[in-house]
């Protein structure tokens, strides 16, 4: 389960210089804050890291934002990036519901989606970030060409999202029940929850979906 009361945390959320406060006033103009035009890639639900700061540790020119709205998670994050200090990276703690209050149109090159909450009930079925109308929150923000990366170990959660996706027009690729035992394993990059839950023999399930032109 995660941590989400870390005595402190929010309050180093608000003076840290990897945090970016305010995002909205970056809106359109993200680039300005890591002073070049290199492609923007943002994670959802970024948790305690391991995901994106391997990415910007592997990709130095690529842009990286990580958003987490739980601060005590965050923190865990915050803390590895302030070892390795990394250009390419900030971090976010934003609730992703107004995401395309924060970025502009066409301004994201590429979404991660890594172990989303699941919200089981149907009541809930719209707070999924696979969901439509987060999808079309997506769609505005992302540049022409770029995608959507989900990966889950809920079959019920991976099915909703593959639906959602097609009902509203999105194109589909490197559909797999079983990533690690793909063609895509190769080039993965896991997760904290991730090495857990395929330690445990879990498979996991990825997608890739691009939006309509």
């Amino acid at each position: 389960m995660r941590l989400r009361n870390i005595p402190g945390a929010r309050e180093e959320m608000l003076v840290n210089p990897f945090i970016v406060q305010d995002p909205a006033r970056l809106r359109g103009i993200w680039n300005s804050e890591f002073q070049n035009d290199r492609p923007i890639r943002i994670e959802i639900g970024m948790g305690k890291g391991q995901f994106l700061l391997t990415l910007a540790q592997k990709y130095p020119d690529v842009n990286f934002i990580g958003i987490e709205k739980y601060s005590s998670v965050l923190l865990r994050a915050l803390t590895r990036q302030e070892e390795l200090k990394l250009p390419n990276l900030r971090l976010l703690r934003y609730d992703a519901e107004t995401i395309d209050e924060v970025f502009g149109e066409g301004e994201v090159d590429r979404i991660y989606l890594n172990f989303s909450d699941p919200w089981p009930k149907d009541r809930h079925a719209k707070r999924r970030l696979t969901s439509d109308r987060f999808l079309a929150r997506y769609a505005r923000i992302l540049a022409p060409g770029g995608h959507v990366e989900f990966k889950t170990d809920n079959v019920d959660l991976f099915d909703f999202s593959l639906a959602e996706a097609e009902a509203c027009g999105w194109t589909l690729s490197h559909v797999t029940r079983d990533l690690h035992a793909s063609e895509d394993a190769a080039d993965n990059v896991t997760t904290e929850y991730e090495d857990r839950f395929s330690a445990k023999g879990n498979p996991i399930c990825r997608m890739v979906a691009t939006p309509p032109m």
